[in-house]
């Protein structure tokens, strides 16, 4: 049976091959894995900054219809730069995967009390 890729493995895949690509091109070999991390969490809150300016998120300024389109460009940015990161922490997608289902079911637990976390504990 042929082992299929699902689309994080995907996602993962094609953007090693884009940051791969950037290195080599623009020759960004000497930047150590804690640069690259700090340069990747720069990057998302400059593309989270470009979300907030698509849904007017500047109440000085006249509203103007929000762009979908937009909106999802600058939302995949997001992802291309936390994969990105993900890949520099040593992170596959599949510890993602794991990483992500144990943490939603922490974060369920502590809003129904049962989690050993102070401050949420049910009233």
């Amino acid at each position: 049976m042929e082992n299929k890729k699902d689309k994080l493995d995907i996602i993962f895949d094609m953007q090693k091959s884009l940051d791969d690509d950037i290195v080599n091109r623009r020759g960004l070999h000497g930047i150590t894995r804690e640069e690259w991390v700090q340069k990747e969490i720069l990057a998302i809150i400059s593309e989270l900054s470009e979300i907030l300016d698509e849904v007017n998120f500047k109440w000085w300024k006249n509203p103007k219809e929000v762009n979908d389109r937009a909106l999802k460009e600058e939302m995949i940015d997001v992802l291309h730069f936390f994969v990105s990161m993900c890949s520099k922490a040593g992170m596959t997608s599949d510890e993602l995967f794991e990483l992500y289902k144990e943490k939603n079911k922490e974060n369920f637990d502590r809003q129904y009390g049962r989690s050993e976390k102070k401050g949420y504990e049910v009233n």
